[in-house]
């Protein structure tokens, strides 16, 4: 079993700007309730919040603290799309039935966290501005005009840009066109944890943090679960740790491969040059296979990101790289000093689909964001609480599959992320992707 966690925010701008987090406490003694949830990031917390709203009482357990993990840790842009999927690729490996259920739950997901946000009114300086994707490329001008129609043909609020309005919409003679989803935006991730946390707690939902599950057990119709001061017994149990998944429940944590991903914001910028730079403060995410992404945060700091090829000496190669990308995009902004970076993983799955499994009698888990965790994440706990509440396993709309850890695990988290980082770069060099 994995040991217990550094309690300890790593340093980053959400966690020096957040709203204070909530006066939670570890568990003492036992907890019997409907639904145990493992994990306190945006998949436990909505599983939480629905299965609270359908009468459910419900204890959140969480290692360190609410939004530790990935949850705190990312750029904050709210996308309705899967990373590397589209909706002809849905329905290609689901089928139409299905395919459709799985597209409408992606289209919706972003109006879902914003709607939620309002619903609760939770500070967490929500900016439903909408997310833009533009071109790096005039030839994926012609693969954003079909996500653009992919889209729209389901009912997504899209739109198409060429290369006049993409340089207006971002500010640089960088992109060749473009689309976008306006229902998409940008918060400050862990704010929304902590906020949304509270209100759980004001629902009757038991928070528990420094609580980590060190041991399970099945026995006849509820579930026993063990940690170092106490246990909860539960009738269901939702896993809602994606890449920070150990091996409480065997094979889980084979079942993805765990990526480093890299965070860095700039100095705040004057208002007179941040006006010249995404001036609707859209979230912006490119089609590079190497992420150009970027959005401001409520103090106008300039937040993106980058990858390295390796973990060593990581943070001072992208101060580098990231600065001279920015500064290629907009040299209005020069070469950019970053007054924060900071890091977390994210789970990939080798077909880049969220996958949702069930572990056992009544337990349940989703796992994949694949870089699209923040809406994907409220929706799937959506899900997930709907198969807590008793629906049936086909009423949801991702299929539930059997647990399938990755052959050669150990390999593959070591060598695939370099290596395909290795392939988007060679790729993004090209007009088309390889």
């Amino acid at each position: 079993m994995a040991k217990l966690p550094d309690f300890t925010l790593p340093y980053s701008l959400w966690a020096s700007t957040a709203v204070p987090a909530p006066n939670f406490h570890r568990l003492e003694g036992q907890s019997e309730v409907d639904l145990a949830v493992i994990g306190g990031g945006f998949s436990g917390l909505s599983t939480a919040y629905h299965a609270r709203r359908r009468g459910l009482s419900v204890a959140i357990l969480e290692a360190a603290e609410i939004g530790w993990g990935a949850s705190g840790r990312n750029n904050g842009q709210v996308i309705p799309t899967l990373s590397k999927r589209d909706p002809a690729d849905i329905i290609a490996k689901f089928g139409m039935e299905r395919g459709e259920r799985i597209i409408s739950l992606v289209r919706d997901s972003a109006d879902q966290v914003f709607d939620l946000i309002r619903e609760l009114k939770i500070r967490c300086d929500a900016e439903q501005t909408g997310w833009i994707q533009p071109a790096h490329t005039p030839g994926r001008v012609d693969i954003a005009r079909r996500r653009h129609d992919a889209w729209a043909k389901y009912g997504a609020d899209v739109a198409f840009y060429d290369r006049q309005e993409i340089t207006q919409l971002i500010g640089s003679q960088a992109y060749y066109g473009g689309w976008g989803n306006l229902s998409g935006g940008h918060i400050n991730p862990l704010s929304l944890a902590r906020g949304l946390a509270a209100a759980l707690e004001k629902m009757g939902v038991f928070v528990f943090v420094r609580t980590p599950a060190r041991g399970i057990q099945h026995n006849w119709d509820r579930w026993e679960i063990a940690t170092p001061s106490g246990r909860v017994v539960a009738a269901r149990v939702v896993m809602a740790t994606n890449a920070y998944s150990d091996d409480l429940f065997p094979g889980l944590n084979r079942s993805m491969v765990p990526v480093n991903s890299w965070q860095l914001a700039t100095m705040p910028l004057n208002e007179n040059v941040r006006a010249t730079i995404v001036p609707g403060r859209q979230a912006v995410s490119d089609t590079r296979g190497e992420l150009g992404f970027f959005r401001f945060d409520a103090q106008n700091r300039l937040v993106t990101g980058g990858a390295t090829m390796w973990p060593f000496g990581a943070e001072a190669q992208l101060r580098t790289s990231v600065a001279a990308r920015l500064a290629s995009w907009f040299p209005q902004i020069g070469r950019p000093r970053f007054e924060f970076a900071w890091s977390g993983k994210l789970a990939m799955t080798t077909d880049f689909f969220p996958h949702v499994h069930q572990l056992g009698e009544g337990a349940y888990t989703w796992i994949g964001c694949n870089g699209r965790g923040v809406a994907l994440s409220f929706a799937m706990g959506r899900e997930l609480a709907n198969l807590a509440a008793g629906d049936e396993p086909g009423a949801s709309a991702v299929p539930i599959t059997k647990l399938a850890p990755i052959r050669a695990h150990a390999v593959v988290k070591r060598l695939g992320p370099p290596v395909t980082l290795w392939k988007y770069r060679r790729a993004d060099r090209r007009d088309r992707p390889a």
